[in-house]
C-alpha cells in the first residue's frame, strides 16, 4: 500500500482538495509525497501554490484523480477513483463541455435537467434505442425504458421505473418520456389507441396536480404511480394510476412568485369563450386563490391553449362535454368561494352580506341554496350525547372553515377525475404484466419545514432504504455469480430513523393520538415528542431556540420541522353540515358524485368500471371502504402510511429501476451548473451512496480478454500463456502485490477502487518508455540516414565540383587564347571602325559647317540684297511723297494765286460783258481759253498716265511686300482709281495711307497679341489634350475594366444560371422524388391497412363463434376472390366492413369508431364511383342516341360493307381454286422420282396448302362471327325501323326535333324520298315549317289554308307505304342470305370438325405414320373439292381425276424410297453413336439414350416443325383458373425455378394466357386473370413476406409481367426495340394501361417489403460488422466500461464482422440475378442497402460515446473501403450507392482530423457538406481520447464550428431517418426472349395449358 501510494502520490500528480466555494478543487503536487509528511506542497489550476496540511490523526491524504481518459465516461462506475469529487467533476464536464444530461451510476441513471429543450426525444431516437441492450448506447431515459420492457419480456417479472428528485429537477418530464416510449415501442392490443389515452392523461393530471414553485414552472404538487399494462404479446392494453399526498394547501394558499393549479390559470384565460359565460370568470388577478403569488403568468406559457389541450384530453379519456363542464363549474365555485368575504360581527361571530355576488355565484353554480350555505359558513354544529348546539364562527375560524372547504372539494375533484381516467384506461383484455412509473417528490428541506416536507421526506427514507437493499442485492448476486469470497458490506440503514416515524410511539402515532385528543394542540404534541424521543434517539433533537420544532437526522442531512398546523393537517377537517349542503345539490348531478360512496359513482363514459383481468403480485389491502363518518377519522398521516406501504409492496414484488433526477442550478439557467447544489442533491438522492457501496467492494470489472487485451503491454513474452486466464493472474499478481486488492471470479477480474488507475499510470508510463525508446531509435535511424544522405551528398558534390572545375580550367585556357585572338581582331576592327566613324564625322562637320558658313553667306547676300531692295523702295517711296507734298504745296499756291487773278478778271468781265464786243472779245478769248484748256488737259493726262505708271509701280512694290498688306493694296488701288480720275485726292489718299500704316501697325500688334493668344490657346489645348488623352487612356482603362466586369459577370450570370437550372433540374428531381416517396409511402400505407383489415377479420372470425357451414368464411372468400375484379376491390373492403358489423359490436368503442370512419371513406369512395359511372351512363346514352341518329346514314355502308364482304368471300374462294389448280399443276408438271419427297417443292406445296387450308378455317371462323352480328344488328336495325313507321312514333319523332337543323334534315330527307308527280309544290321554309310545327292547336286551321297540311300528310303515307316495300324487300334478301351464310357455316362447321379429328388422329399416330395420314387427308379434301369441280365441269375434272392419280401413286412410291433412305440412316447413326461412346466422347446431359437422340431430326418433317408457327399463347379453360394460380404462384418454390428455369418464366406464362384471352376478346377472362394474379402475388407475399427469395422471386416476376404489358401493348414508345415477330404478338383488343398502373403499384409494394426484408437480415450485423468489430486487429483499445453491460438483454449468439456483411451483400447480389431482376432494380436495392448501412451505423455512431475516438475512425474507414471495393467488383459504382456512405465517410474523418486551431475548423466546416451541424457538433462532443496521448476536443472550439455553422439552413434533426426508402423507379426494359418459343416444364403441373 505505501508502495502504490508513493507511487501515485508523485510530482505533477492532480489531486482533489476541499473548497468553500466550487465544494471541490483541482491541484497538482509540485514534489513527491514521502511517509511521514505532515503536508503536500501544491499548485491549483490558477497557479497559486499552496500547502496542504495533512490531518495530523488520520493522515488521509486528499482523492487523487483519474486519469484523464476516464473523465467523462458514461458511467460513473468506470471511474478508476470512485469518489465525490470524481462524480461530481465527470457530471460537470458532461454537462457544461458535451451537453449530455444523462449518467449513469451504477443501476442508477442521473438525470441533470437542462432548462432547455433538446432535440433528443423525438420517434428517431426511439428508434434507435428500440432492441438495443443498455449499455450498448449512450446513457438515456429512453435506454432505461428499453431496459424495463426487455426484462419484463424476457423475465417475465413485473417492473417499476422510480423517478425522483427536486422540484424543478424534471420528474415529470422524465415519466413523461418513459411512458412515451413504451407508447411508441409496444403500441397497443386493439385499436383502442390506448397509448394515445396513457399518454393523455399527462395533460390532465398536469392542469389539476401541477403548479407553478419558486423553482419549477411545472412542479408537481402530488406523487404518481402509473402502472401500464401489457398483453401476453407485451402491447399496451391499459394503464392505472395511483396518488400520494396532494398539496391541498396550494388551493388557498400561494407563496410569491408562485401559482395556483394550473386549470384555474386555464379557465380564467378562457373565460371570454362562449360556454364559459355562465361560469362568471373574469381574470386571475380577480380571485383571491390566483393572485396571492402575484405571478399569475408564465413565460412561454398559453393558458388558453393549455385548455384546450386538456379539454382534448379529457374528451379522448371519454369525459364527454357535459362531465367537463360540470368539472370546470366546480372548479369555478371554488374561486368565487375564495373571493366570498367574511365580515366580523363582534368577536366571536361573524356573518356575510346578504346579497354577495360570489357567494351567490358559488350557490347557483353548485346549485345550493345561498341561505343555508351563509348560515354554514359562519356556524358549525356541535353535537352532544343529548343535545345539539349551533356555534357561531369567528371571523378567522369561518375564513378557515372557508378555506377547508374549497380544499376539500378540490381535493374530491382530483379524487374523482383520476378514478374516472382509471377507469378510461382499464381494458377488457385479461393483463399479463405491467411497467410502473414513479413519479414521487424528492428529498425536500427550506426554510419552514411543516406537515407536508414531514411526509415527502418519510417517504424517501422508505425509497432509500428499498434503494440501498436492491444495490445491495445486485452487489452480492454479482459477487455469487463469479463466486469470489465477499464480506458484507458497511452501508448505511436509514431503519432507525424510518423506526422513529412509523414505529409503534413514533411521531405519527403521537400524531395520531394528539389529534384524537379533545384538547390536543402543537404544544402539546412537541411536548410528547420530546418526553418519548429526545433521550431514546439519537436520530431525533430539539433545537435550542424553540420549543415549538424538532430535528430530524435524515439520509440526506438534517430537517428542522414546525409543530404549527401539524394537528390541523393531519386532522384534515371540514364542517360536516357543509358537506351536507352540497350533497343535498339536486340540480349539480357531479357535485352529488363527488361526495358519494366510490362504488356509486357513474362513469362519465356510460361504462361500468371493470376489472380487465388484472393481475398483480404484489399483497394489497381490501379495497372495500368504510363508512363516511369512519373515514374522516383516519387521519392523513394513517392514509399516506398505508398509500405508502401500498407502494412499498408493489415496488418489492417488480423489478426497480433507478432514475435520478438532478437540478443543476436554483435560477433556471440552461447549461449552468452549481456545484454545491448537485453535491447536496447527490448526497440526497443516493447517487453517492451508490458510490461509496460499490467502491467499498471491487466497483470496477474487466474481462479476462479485455484486460488482456487492454494490458498486454505490461506482459512480457514469457509471460503470455494459451489460457488468458492465467496469464491475467500471474501479471497481476507481479504488478500489484496486495492481493486484497482484486478477485478472479469466473469470467471477470474485480478490482478495487484505484487500481485500475494505479494500471493506467503502469501502462502509461510503459508505454511513455516505449515511446520514448521508438522516439530515441527513430531519430537515431533519422539521423543516421540523413548523415549518410549528407555525406554521400557531399561526396557526389565534391566529384561533380572538382570535375566541373578542370572542365572550367580547360575551359578558361581556351576561351583565353580564343580571347586573344579574337581581342586581335576585335581592337583591330574597333580601331578601324573608330578611324572610319572618326572619319566619316570629321567629313560630315566639314561637310555641314560649309554648308553652314555657305548658307550664313547667302543668307548674309540675300539680306544685303533686300535691304537694298527695301531701301530703294523706301527712298523711292518717299522721294516721291516729298515730290508729292511739294507738287500738292506748288499746285495749291498757284490755284490760289489764280483765284485772286480770276477773281479781278471776273470783276473786269462782268464789266465788259455788258457790250456785245465784249462779248465778242469774250467769245475769241474764251477759244483760245478752251484751246489753252484743251492742251492743258492733255498735258495733265500725260501726267496722270506719268503718276499712274508710278502708281502701278508703287502696287507693285506693295505686293512683293507681302499677302499680308492686301487690305492696304485694295485700299490704295481704291485710292488710286480715285487719283486717276481725281488728281486732287492725292492728299486724301496719303492720308489714307498713313491711316492704313497706323492700322498695319495696330494690326501687327493684334497679330502679336493673336499669335501670342494661339500660343496660350496652343499650349492650353495641348495641355487639353494630354489631359483628355489620360482621360481617354483612364476611360479607355474604365471601359476594359468594365468590359472585363461584364464579362465576369456575364460569366457569373452564366455560372449562376447554370447554378439555378441545375437547382432547379435538382429541386425538381427532388420534388418528383419527393412525389414518389409520397406516393409510394401511401401505398405501402394502404398495404399496411389491408393487411390490417385482413387481420382484422381473420380476428373476427377466430372470436365469432358461428358455424362454418352457415356463414361463409374467409376460406370460401378467398376461393372466389379470382371473380372479383381490381375496379371492386373498394366494394369488397366495404361489403367485409359491413358483414363484419356484429363482430365488432363487443370492441372497443374506438375501434368501432375508427372502423365507422373508414367505412364511411369508402362509402364516399364508392358514391364517386357511382356518380362517375353515372356520367359514363350518360355519356354513353348520348353517344347513342347520337349513333341512333347516325343509324340510317350507317345503314347503306352496311349493305355496301356486306356486298363488298361478300366480294372478298367470292375473290376468297377464287384464289383457294387458283391455288388448287396451282397445286395440281406442279404435281402434273414434275415426274420426277424425287419430286415428291419430303423437301421437294410439291412435298412443300402440299404442306404449305394444308396450312393455308388451316387458317383459311380460322377465317372462315371469323368471318361467321362477324356475319352473325351484322345479321343480328340488322334485325334488330329492321325492327326499329318498322316501330319507326307507326304513325305515333313519327309524331314524338317530329316532337323530338328540337332543333332546326334537324328539323331541316328531316324535312329534306322527306322531299327526296317523296318521288311521287303530286307533290310538286315547292318546299316551305324551314323557319315556316317549324313554326307551323311547333305552334299551338288554335293555329292548325292558319297552318292549313293551303292545303299543305294534307300534302305533308299524303307525302308520309306515301314515304311510310315505300319505306315499308323496301324493308319487304331488303327483309326477302336478307333471309336468303342468311339460309346460304347459314349453310356455308354448317359447311365450314363440319369440315373445322374434321379437321380437328383427323388433326387429333394424327397426333395420336407415331412419327413415321403421320406423314402418310396427312397426304391421305390432302388427297381426301382435293377429290371432294375435285368431285366439286367435277359437277360443274364433267369433262375438265375427270381428266384431271386421271391425273391426279397417277401423281399420287408416284408420290406413294417417293414415301416408300423415302421411308426406306430414313430406316438406312438411323442405323447409321446408331453405328456412328457408339462409335462415339466408345471413343469417349461426352454424354448428353439427363443420360439420353442414342436412340431417343436419332429421332430428333424426324420431328421437323411433321409436328415438331409447326412450333415455328406458334403465335405464342397459351390457352386455358376458364374452370382451370384457379388450378393455374395456385400452381404458378401459390405452391411455386422459387428457388427451383430460379436455378432450373429461364428468369422470369411465371411472367411469361402468364402474359401468354393473357394474350390468349386478348386474342379471343373476352373481357371477363382478362379481368379475372389479371384480378388473380394480383391477389395471388398479395398472398403469398402475406404467408411468406419474410423470405427473402420469395419477395425477391415475385418482384422480379411482377416486373418482367409489367414489362411484358408495356412491350406488348402495341404503344410505339414501348415498340421501338421489338422484332417483327414480337410486334405481331401485340395485344390487340383491350387497353390495360389502368392494370399497369396497378401491377406497378404492386411492384412498388413488393420492392418495399424486399427492402424491409433485407433490412432485417442485415440489422443485427451493421452495428457490430461496421462499429464494434475490429477488422484491423490492435488499432482500438479497450476502455474500462463499468457496471454497463450488468443486464445483457440478450445472450450472446456471436459476433457479426465485416465479412458477414459482405456475404449477405453477395448472396443478396446473387440471388437477385438468378432471379431476372433488372440490373437497374438492382442498382436502386443495393443504393437503398448501403443507405440503411450507413445511416444505422452514424446513428449508433451519434448515439454511443466509446465509438467516438481516433481509432474508430480508422476502423470505419477501412469498412467503407471494403464496402466501395464490392461494389466496384460488382459493377455497381454508378448506381450512387457510394454517395449515401458519404455522411459516414465525413464523419469518420471528422474523427481523425486534427480538432484545435481555426484552420482546423474551417477545414472541418468546408469537408463535412453531408452532415448537419448538430451531427457535427454532437461528434465533437462525444470525441473520447482511447489513450492518454489524445487530445479533446474543447469548448472553444466547439463554440468555434457553431458559429461558422450558423448561417446553415438545414434540418434540426439528429439522427438520420433509418426508415426512409428512395423512391423506386422501374425503368422498361424489353425482353428478347420470342414468346413462340417458350416451353413449359412438366415440373410446373401446368398440362392443362395448350400452345396455341
Amino acid at each position: 500500500m505505501n508502495r502504490e501510494l508513493e507511487y501515485m502520490f508523485v510530482q505533477c500528480a492532480r489531486v482533489w482538495i476541499p473548497d468553500a466555494e466550487d465544494v471541490w478543487k483541482s491541484a497538482e503536487l509540485i514534489k513527491d509525497y514521502k511517509n511521514g509528511d505532515a503536508s503536500l506542497q501544491l499548485t491549483l489550476e490558477d497557479g497559486t501554490n499552496i500547502e496542504h496540511k495533512l490531518d495530523p490523526k488520520t493522515k488521509n491524504l486528499p482523492h487523487l484523480r483519474n486519469p484523464d481518459i476516464l473523465v467523462g465516461e458514461n458511467d460513473l462506475t468506470a471511474l478508476s477513483y470512485l469518489h465525490e469529487p470524481a462524480v461530481l467533476h465527470n457530471l460537470k464536464v458532461r454537462f457544461i463541455d458535451s451537453k449530455l444530461i444523462y449518467t449513469y451510476c451504477g443501476i442508477v441513471l442521473v438525470a441533470i435537467n437542462p432548462y432547455e429543450t433538446l432535440p433528443i426525444y423525438g420517434t428517431d431516437i426511439i428508434n434507435a434505442y428500440s432492441g438495443q441492450n443498455m449499455g450498448d448506447m449512450d446513457p438515456h431515459i429512453f435506454a432505461v425504458a428499453e431496459e424495463a420492457y426487455k426484462q419484463m419480456a424476457r423475465d417475465e417479472r413485473n417492473q417499476s421505473i422510480i423517478v425522483s428528485g427536486e422540484s424543478g429537477a424534471g420528474k415529470t418530464v422524465s415519466a413523461k418520456y418513459a411512458m412515451r416510449y413504451f407508447a411508441t415501442v409496444s403500441g397497443s392490443a386493439s385499436e383502442a389507441n390506448v397509448e394515445e389515452k396513457v399518454l393523455a392523461s399527462n395533460p390532465i393530471m398536469e392542469a389539476i396536480g401541477n403548479a407553478k414553485t419558486t423553482r419549477n414552472d411545472n412542479s408537481s404538487r402530488f406523487g404518481k404511480y402509473i402502472e401500464i399494462g401489457f398483453d401476453n404479446r407485451y402491447r399496451i392494453i391499459g394503464a392505472n394510476m395511483r396518488t400520494y399526498l396532494l398539496e391541498k394547501s396550494r388551493v388557498v394558499f400561494q407563496a410569491d412568485e408562485e401559482r395556483n393549479y394550473h386549470i384555474f390559470y386555464q379557465l380564467c384565460a378562457s373565460a371570454k369563450l362562449p360556454e364559459f359565460k355562465n361560469l362568471r370568470l373574469s381574470t386571475a388577478n380577480d380571485f383571491l386563490y390566483t393572485r396571492q403569488g402575484r405571478s399569475p403568468v408564465i413565460d412561454g406559457v398559453d393558458d388558453s391553449k393549455e385548455l384546450c389541450t386538456t379539454r382534448h384530453a379529457f374528451t379522448l379519456l371519454g369525459i364527454n362535454e357535459s362531465y367537463q363542464m360540470g368539472l370546470f363549474q366546480v372548479l369555478a365555485a371554488i374561486l368565487h368561494l375564495g373571493n366570498v368575504e367574511i365580515k366580523e360581527k363582534d368577536s366571536d361571530s361573524s356573518l356575510i352580506a346578504p346579497n354577495n355576488r360570489h357567494l351567490t355565484a358559488f350557490c347557483e353554480l353548485v346549485g345550493v341554496t345561498y341561505k343555508d350555505m351563509s348560515q354554514w359558513l359562519c356556524h358549525r354544529k356541535l353535537k352532544t350525547a343529548t343535545e345539539t348546539y349551533i356555534k357561531p364562527l369567528s371571523r378567522l375560524q369561518a375564513t378557515n372553515a372557508r378555506d377547508a372547504l374549497s380544499k376539500h372539494i378540490y381535493a374530491k375533484l382530483f379524487s374523482w377525475i383520476v378514478e374516472h381516467v382509471n377507469k378510461a384506461l382499464v381494458t377488457s383484455i385479461k393483463q399479463h404484466s405491467f411497467i410502473g412509473v414513479l413519479d414521487i417528490y424528492g428529498f425536500e428541506t427550506f426554510e419552514i419545514n411543516s406537515f407536508e416536507q414531514f411526509c415527502i421526506n418519510y417517504a424517501n427514507e422508505k425509497l432509500q432504504q428499498q434503494f440501498n437493499m436492491h444495490v445491495f442485492k445486485l452487489e452480492q448476486e454479482e459477487y455469487m455469480k463469479e463466486q469470489i469470497p465477499w464480506t458484507l458490506i458497511d452501508f448505511y440503514d436509514n431503519q432507525p430513523c424510518i423506526n422513529l416515524i412509523e414505529a409503534k410511539m413514533g411521531i405519527l402515532d403521537l400524531l395520531d393520538e394528539e389529534c384524537k385528543m379533545p384538547k390536543g394542540s402543537d404544544d402539546s404534541w412537541a411536548q410528547k415528542l420530546y418526553n418519548t424521543h429526545l433521550k431514546t434517539c439519537c436520530l431525533f433533537e430539539k433545537p435550542r431556540m424553540s420549543n415549538r420544532a424538532f430535528i430530524i437526522q435524515h439520509f440526506a442531512d438534517k430537517v428542522e420541522y414546525q409543530c404549527d398546523g401539524f394537528l390541523e393537517k393531519n386532522k384534515d377537517t371540514v364542517n360536516e353540515e357543509q358537506i351536507n349542503v352540497l350533497k343535498a345539490s339536486k340540480k349539480f348531478h357531479l357535485l352529488m358524485e363527488l361526495f358519494q360512496d366510490e362504488e356509486k359513482a357513474t362513469s362519465p363514459t356510460g361504462q361500468a368500471p371493470g376489472t380487465g383481468g388484472r393481475t398483480r403480485l404484489s399483497i394489497k389491502p381490501d379495497k372495500s371502504r368504510e363508512t363516511s363518518s369512519k373515514e374522516h377519522k383516519k387521519t392523513v398521516g394513517c392514509q399516506f402510511r398505508n398509500s405508502l406501504q401500498m407502494l412499498m409492496e408493489t415496488l418489492n414484488a417488480t423489478t426497480p429501476h433507478y432514475v435520478r433526477c438532478i437540478k443543476p442550478n436554483d435560477f433556471k439557467l440552461a447549461f449552468s451548473f452549481d456545484p454545491k447544489r448537485a453535491v447536496q442533491q447527490l448526497r440526497a438522492c443516493g447517487v453517492l451512496e451508490t458510490i461509496r457501496i460499490s467502491a467499498a467492494g471491487f466497483p470496477s470489472r474487466w474481462t479476462y480478454q479485455e484486460f488482456f487485451s487492454r494490458y498486454r503491454v505490461l506482459m512480457k513474452q514469457k509471460d503470455v500463456l494459451p489460457d488468458k486466464k492465467l496469464t491475467c493472474k500471474h501479471v497481476l499478481e507481479r504488478l500489484v502485490e496486495d492481493q486484497d486488492k482484486y478477485q478472479f471470479g469466473k469470467t471477470k477480474i474485480f478490482f478495487r477502487a484505484g487500481q485500475v488507475a494505479y494500471l493506467e499510470k503502469l501502462r502509461a508510463d510503459k508505454l511513455r518508455a516505449a515511446c520514448i525508446r521508438i522516439q530515441k531509435t527513430i531519430r537515431c535511424w533519422l539521423a543516421r540516414k540523413k548523415y549518410l544522405r549528407k555525406r554521400s551528398a557531399a561526396i557526389t558534390i565534391q566529384r561533380f565540383t572538382r570535375g566541373y572545375q578542370a572542365r572550367c580550367l580547360a575551359k578558361f585556357m581556351r576561351l583565353t587564347q580564343a580571347a586573344t585572338v579574337i581581342q586581335k581582331y576585335q581592337r583591330m576592327y574597333v580601331e578601324k571602325k573608330r578611324y572610319r566613324k572618326k572619319q566619316a564625322a570629321a567629313l560630315a562637320m566639314q561637310t555641314i559647317l560649309r554648308a553652314y558658313m555657305a548658307r550664313q553667306k547667302y543668307q548674309a547676300l540675300l539680306r544685303e540684297h533686300k535691304a537694298v531692295i527695301i531701301q530703294k523702295r523706301i527712298r523711292g517711296w518717299l522721294a516721291r511723297c516729298w515730290y508729292k507734298r511739294c507738287l500738292e504745296a506748288i499746285v495749291y499756291l498757284q490755284c490760289c494765286i489764280r483765284r485772286m487773278r480770276a477773281k479781278r478778271e471776273l470783276k473786269k468781265l462782268k464789266i465788259e460783258a455788258r457790250s456785245v464786243e465784249h462779248f465778242k472779245k469774250l467769245n475769241k478769248g474764251m477759244e483760245n481759253k478752251i484751246m489753252q484748256l484743251q492742251r492743258k488737259i492733255d498735258e495733265q493726262n500725260k501726267d496722270n498716265r506719268l503718276i499712274s505708271e508710278k502708281l502701278v509701280g508703287l502696287e507693285s512694290s506693295y505686293a512683293v511686300e507681302g499677302e499680308r498688306m492686301r487690305s492696304e493694296l485694295s485700299q490704295l488701288r481704291g485710292v488710286e482709281e480715285d487719283a486717276r480720275n481725281k488728281a486732287i485726292q492725292v492728299s486724301s489718299l496719303l492720308e489714307e495711307l498713313e491711316k492704313l500704316r497706323k492700322e498695319l501697325s495696330v494690326t501687327q500688334q493684334e497679330k502679336k497679341t493673336l499669335e501670342e493668344w494661339a500660343q496660350t490657346y496652343r499650349s492650353e489645348m495641348e495641355k487639353m489634350v494630354s489631359e483628355l488623352k489620360d482621360q481617354n487612356g483612364s476611360l479607355k482603362k474604365e471601359k476594359d475594366d468594365l468590359n472585363r466586369l461584364i464579362q465576369e459577370q456575364s460569366q457569373q450570370m452564366t455560372e449562376k444560371m447554370t447554378r439555378a437550372i441545375a437547382e432547379e433540374t435538382h429541386q425538381l428531381e427532388t420534388d418528383l422524388n419527393e412525389e414518389r416517396s409520397r406516393y409510394q409511402n401511401l401505398l405501402s400505407e394502404h398495404l399496411r391497412l389491408e393487411e390490417k383489415y385482413d387481420d382484422l377479420k381473420e380476428e373476427m372470425a377466430r372470436s365469432s363463434n358461428i358455424k362454418p357451414g352457415h356463414r361463409r368464411t374467409d376460406s370460401t372468400h378467398s376461393s372466389n376472390e379470382s371473380e372479383y375484379t381490381y375496379n371492386s376491390e373498394y366494394t369488397e373492403m366495404e361489403e367485409g366492413s359491413r358483414a363484419g358489423d356484429d363482430v365488432t359490436r363487443g370492441m372497443d368503442t374506438s375501434l368501432t369508431l375508427k372502423l365507422q370512419k373508414r367505412v364511411t371513406e369508402l362509402e364516399q369512395e364508392k358514391q364517386s364511383l357511382r356518380d362517375e359511372l353515372e356520367n359514363k351512363e350518360d355519356q354513353f346514352q348520348r353517344a347513342r342516341a347520337r349513333d341512333d341518329a347516325e343509324f340510317r346514314k350507317a345503314r347503306g355502308a352496311e349493305l355496301e360493307y356486306e356486298s363488298l364482304k361478300r366480294q372478298e368471300l367470292e375473290s376468297e374462294n377464287k384464289k383457294l381454286r387458283h391455288d388448287l389448280a396451282e397445286m395440281r399443276r406442279s404435281l402434273l408438271g414434275n415426274t420426277a422420282a424425287g419430286a415428291g419427297a419430303p423437301g421437294s417443292p410439291a412435298y412443300k406445296v402440299l404442306l404449305d396448302q394444308l396450312n393455308a387450308s388451316c387458317e383459311e378455317l380460322e377465317v372462315r371462323k371469323e368471318e361467321v362471327l362477324i356475319l352473325r352480328s351484322q345479321l343480328v344488328s340488322q334485325k334488330e336495325a329492321m325492327h326499329h325501323k318498322e316501330t319507326m313507321t307507326e304513325p305515333s312514333v313519327f309524331a314524338e319523332d317530329v316532337n323530338k326535333l328540337k332543333d332546326a337543323d334537324e328539323l331541316k334534315q328531316a324535312y329534306v330527307g322527306l322531299k327526296d324520298t317523296n318521288r311521287s308527280p303530286r307533290f310538286t309544290r315547292p318546299p316551305l321554309e324551314v323557319g315556316d315549317l317549324l313554326s307551323r310545327l311547333r305552334s299551338a292547336a288554335p293555329d292548325l286551321h292558319r297552318l292549313n289554308e293551303d292545303g299543305e297540311l294534307w300534302l305533308v300528310n299524303q307525302g308520309l303515307k306515301e314515304t311510310v307505304r315505300l319505306l315499308e316495300h323496301q324493308l319487304q324487300t331488303q327483309r326477302r334478301t336478307y333471309e336468303n342470305e342468311t339460309e346460304s351464310l347459314r349453310g356455308e357455316l354448317q359447311n365450314v362447321k363440319e369440315e373445322n370438325n374434321r379437321q380437328q379429328q383427323l388433326l387429333a388422329q394424327n397426333l395420336q399416330l407415331p412419327p413415321e405414320a403421320r406423314i402418310e395420314a396427312s397426304l391421305q387427308h390432302e388427297i381426301t379434301r382435293l377429290t371432294n373439292e375435285n368431285l366439286e369441280f367435277m359437277a360443274n365441269d364433267p369433262a375438265a375434272s375427270q381428266e384431271a381425276r386421271v391425273i391426279i392419280l397417277r401423281r399420287m401413286v408416284d408420290l406413294m412410291e417417293q414415301l416408300e424410297k423415302q421411308d426406306r433412305t430414313i430406316r438406312k440412316l438411323k442405323k447409321q447413326l446408331k453405328v456412328y453413336s457408339k462409335r462415339i461412346g466408345e471413343m469417349g466422347a461426352g454424354q448428353t446431359e439427363g443420360q439420353t439414350s442414342p436412340g431417343q437422340m436419332v429421332e430428333e431430326p424426324i420431328h421437323p418433317v411433321n409436328i415438331p416443325r409447326r412450333e415455328k408457327d406458334f403465335q405464342g399463347m397459351l390457352e386455358y379453360k376458364r374452370e382451370d383458373e384457379m388450378k393455374l394460380v395456385k400452381n404458378l404462384i401459390l405452391e411455386l418454390k422459387p428457388r427451383g425455378v430460379a436455378v432450373n428455369l429461364i428468369p422470369g418464366l411465371p411472367a411469361y406464362i402468364l402474359f401468354m394466357c393473357l394474350r390468349h384471352a386478348d386474342y379471343l376478346n373476352d373481357d371477363q377472362k382478362v379481368r379475372t386473370l389479371l384480378t388473380s394474379t394480383i391477389n395471388s402475388i398479395k398472398k403469398i407475399l402475406k404467408k411468406r413476406g419474410d423470405d427473402f427469395e420469395t419477395v425477391s422471386f415475385w418482384l422480379a416476376n411482377t416486373c418482367r409481367f409489367l414489362h411484358c404489358l408495356k412491350q406488348y401493348s402495341g404503344d410505339e414508345a414501348f415498340m421501338k426495340h421489338n422484332t417483327q415477330r414480337q410486334n405481331e404478338h401485340c395485344l390487340s383488343n383491350f387497353d390495360l394501361a389502368e392494370y399497369r398502373q396497378v401491377i406497378s403499384d404492386l411492384a412498388i409494394q413488393i420492392y418495399q417489403q424486399l427492402i424491409k426484408c433485407m433490412e432485417n437480415i442485415l440489422q443485427p450485423m451493421i452495428v457490430s460488422g461496421m462499429l464494434e468489430h475490429e477488422t484491423i486487429q490492435g488499432v482500438s483499445g479497450v476502455k474500462p466500461t463499468g457496471l454497463r453491460k450488468r443486464t445483457s438483454s440478450i445472450a450472446d449468439e456471436g459476433t457479426y464482422t465485416l465479412d458477414s456483411i459482405l456475404r449477405q451483400l453477395n448472396a443478396f447480389h446473387s440471388i437477385m440475378c438468378q432471379h431476372g431482376t433488372d440490373p437497374e432494380l438492382i442498382k436502386q436495392v443495393v443504393k437503398q442497402l448501403f443507405y440503411i448501412i450507413g445511416a444505422v451505423t452514424l446513428n449508433n455512431l451519434l448515439l454511443r460515446k466509446d465509438m467516438c475516438s481516433w481509432s474508430k475512425g480508422m476502423q470505419i474507414r477501412y469498412n467503407v473501403s471494403q464496402l466501395e471495393e464490392w461494389l466496384r467488383d460488382k459493377g455497381l459504382m454508378t448506381c450512387g450507392a457510394k454517395e449515401t456512405l458519404e455522411p459516414l465517410i465525413q464523419a469518420a474523418q471528422l474523427l481523425q482530423v486534427k480538432k484545435k486551431t481555426d484552420e482546423d475548423a474551417e477545414a472541418i466546416c468546408s469537408m463535412c457538406q453531408a452532415l448537419t451541424t448538430a451531427q457535427i457538433v454532437k461528434v465533437l462532443n462525444l470525441y473520447t481520447p482511447v489513450n492518454e496521448f489524445e487530445e479533446r476536443v474543447s469548448v472553444a472550439f466547439i463554440r468555434t464550428i457553431q458559429t461558422r455553422l450558423r448561417d446553415r439552413c438545414e434540418s434540426p434533426q439528429l439522427l438520420m431517418d433509418t426508415k426512409m426508402i428512395y423512391p423506386v423507379t422501374f425503368p422498361f426494359s424489353p425482353s428478347c426472349v420470342a414468346l413462340e418459343t417458350i416451353q413449359i416444364p412438366g415440373s410446373l403441373n401446368l398440362a392443362f395449358l395448350t400452345r396455341v
